[in-house]
């Protein structure tokens, strides 16, 4: 499997919840161990944490987009399985960026970069987002990004 502490612990967390009959986290746990055996085997190579941390986040907004939707339509049994699903997954994520932490790398992307207006939004977000990866989502990250070049 891939190169990575993070699919390690992974890893570990399956065969734990294997021992202790967690029938509901284990299939969750080997979701993410099979999205991240895909893109090693798409891909050719092992994974870093970073790699692996891309897969997590894109299954995080997955299992968020569901939840919306089954909150949406009333299905409260739905709701239940993506709030138990999306807590799995994010027991592996670092946790979220506050707002002033956000702010604060952005300011300094944007420093880094000289943008002076909405214009060098891209540049901005080219700096930010490697720094941001994992903690913050990126509807966030351009959302401050448009705040502080927008003026």
């Amino acid at each position: 499997m891939a190169d990575s502490a993070l699919a390690g612990r992974i890893k570990a967390e399956v065969i734990a919840a294997m021992k202790a009959k967690q029938k509901d986290r284990l299939n969750v746990l080997r979701m993410l161990q099979a999205a991240i055996k895909q893109v090693e085997v798409d891909e050719r190579r092992e994974l870093a944490d970073a790699d692996v941390l891309k897969i997590l986040t894109s299954y995080q907004r997955k299992v968020k987009d569901q939840l919306a939707g089954a909150e949406s339509s009333g299905r409260a049994e739905l709701v239940a399985d993506a709030q138990a699903e999306l807590a799995v997954v994010q027991e592996f994520l670092p946790a979220e960026m506050d707002d002033a932490a956000l702010e604060a790398a952005v300011r300094e992307a944007i420093a880094e970069s000289g943008a002076t207006s909405a214009k060098d939004m891209g540049k901005v977000m080219k700096a930010v987002m490697p720094k941001t990866a994992g903690r913050a989502d990126g509807g966030r990250v351009s959302g401050m990004v448009k705040k502080l070049l927008g003026n």
